[in-house]
């Protein structure tokens, strides 16, 4: 006989919005949870008898309930509100295109882009990211459950914040989802510092999140459509439609605001300073000290993405009418192009060139040496190459099982083990392998923390913050 037992935990005001499921068939137990209004992930495991199972499936009920979960109808509460954000595209009034080295086509309009040294990640509306080569080379896939909000890196780690609340990290072999982030909080941007997550939401709020994914302050700001976040150690910069304020990182209060030449639809920054795009066809330098308007970059239409070079010394702009633009570091057009491929909702620059995400859904990498935009403005471009996708090109799903590792002599050579602990209440995470501070806690999916349990981990890495964060597969120790 198959039992059912379907669970909801569901919070009035910013609370959790989760639901877990327990089957129970025979001597199987099979776990699905998840956000309410998601398919969620499933766990299964087997029993030697029928007994067996039927006890460590009331033991997980249990565990559920003394943690507020009630009995609940799958499908009588919504799904978390997810806003697509709507953009107009129109052709570009430049007299000249930019000269794009490569276009890979990503199939939705993507808004996620991270370049690093060795590699360009891009992100869709479909839940698609692909890791590319700066030649252009597609070189692994991944495919989340929902829309990619954007790409943010912290330190090497990689991090895609999706429609469906999560915040993926992409850095091990297997995407897992390292932050939840509340149903009330409809996300339009993300940045992570130091392991502190800065969510930026629709009602024009900002939400801080910790390494361990739990909730460490939220302010609501003057303005609403909050497009911008970006954060560093004396700051976290968040812009909305009445301009930007910068509050103190852990909370303390306001800094200062500064109101923008119309509402804030994208922001980079410096070390001294943070950008803002303005729906008023300008990008705005802010002194990130006091927040004093040091430049303005002006355009044709509204800004929809900006970017600097290194130190601020060249700033990129690209609008709603599919041009991009660079500019001098005392706001000085230098020249504006054409992107060929609508207009860019993010971008990036390195080592002399620009890359760009767009309406059209293509990574467009853009040579912006100062030979090829001359050429490019008396109308000579190279062609530019189309990339195709590999036909066993690996794809790369969030794991809804943990593997299992038999003993610690079967975990692979260096793997550290790491345990959930009973902390004041709540499942912490320490290492037990010799060498590392067993104080410090690591930064663990919460949905298979399990008080007693172990788990092996390839590898853990020293963040400043004073936590260990995970590299590579997560096992569980048997």
């Amino acid at each position: 006989m198959t039992t059912k037992t379907y669970l909801e935990l569901s919070q009035d005001g910013g609370g959790a919005h989760k639901f877990y499921e327990v089957t129970v068939d025979g001597l199987v137990v099979s776990v699905r949870y998840g956000r309410i209004g998601a398919a969620g992930q499933t766990q299964t495991s087997t029993f030697p008898t029928a007994e067996k199972a039927r006890a460590a499936a009331a033991k997980k009920i249990g565990e559920k309930v003394r943690k507020g979960y009630a009995p609940a109808v799958p499908g009588q509460r919504a799904a978390r509100a997810v806003t697509r954000r709507e953009v107009v595209s129109a052709p570009s009034t430049a007299r000249a295109v930019a000269p794009v080295l490569w276009r890979f086509r990503t199939g939705s309009a993507a808004f996620g882009i991270h370049v690093g040294d060795d590699d360009v990640y891009v992100g869709n509306q479909s839940g698609d990211v692909y890791r590319l080569s700066h030649g252009g080379e597609v070189l692994a896939r991944f495919n989340l459950p929902d829309g990619v909000k954007c790409l943010v890196a912290d330190d090497f780690w990689i991090y895609a914040g999706c429609d469906d609340g999560r915040v993926y990290d992409l850095s091990s072999k297997l995407p897992f989802a390292a932050y939840d982030i509340a149903a009330d909080v409809d996300i339009f941007w993300l940045d992570i510092h130091e392991g502190v997550l800065n969510v930026a939401d629709r009602a024009g709020r900002l939400t801080v999140i910790d390494h361990e994914d739990e909730h460490q302050w939220s302010r609501g700001s003057r303005g609403e459509h909050a497009w911008m976040v970006r954060a560093d150690g004396d700051g976290v910069y968040h812009g909305h439609s009445k301009g930007v304020t910068a509050y103190a990182p852990d909370g303390g209060g306001e800094l200062w605001h500064t109101a923008t030449a119309g509402g804030v639809l994208f922001g980079w920054q410096e070390d001294a300073a943070v950008y803002a795009g303005t729906a008023h066809r300008k990008v705005q330098r802010l002194a990130k000290k006091d927040g004093r308007v040091e430049a303005v970059y002006a355009c044709d239409s509204p800004v929809y993405s900006c970017a600097t070079s290194p130190g601020g010394r060249f700033v990129f702009a690209a609008d709603s009418a599919s041009s991009v633009y660079c500019f001098a570091e005392d706001g000085t057009r230098l020249w504006k192009l054409g992107t060929g491929g609508g207009s860019a909702l993010s971008m990036q620059y390195r080592d002399g060139r620009l890359y760009l995400v767009t309406t059209d859904g293509s990574l467009v990498c853009v040579d912006a040496s100062e030979t090829a935009i001359a050429a490019a403005q008396q109308g000579t471009v190279p062609v530019a190459r189309d990339i195709k996708l590999a036909a066993a090109l690996p794809t790369y799903e969030p794991a809804t099982t943990v593997a299992a590792v038999a003993s610690v002599r079967a975990a692979p050579a260096g793997a550290v083990i790491v345990e959930c602990v009973q902390e004041g209440g709540r499942t912490r995470v320490h290492v037990v392998s010799e060498g590392f501070d067993p104080s410090w806690n690591v930064q663990f999916p919460r949905a298979i923390r399990e008080a007693g349990a172990r788990y092996v981990v390839d590898a853990l890495h020293a963040a400043s913050g004073g936590f260990y964060r995970v590299r590579g597969d997560i096992r569980r120790l048997l």
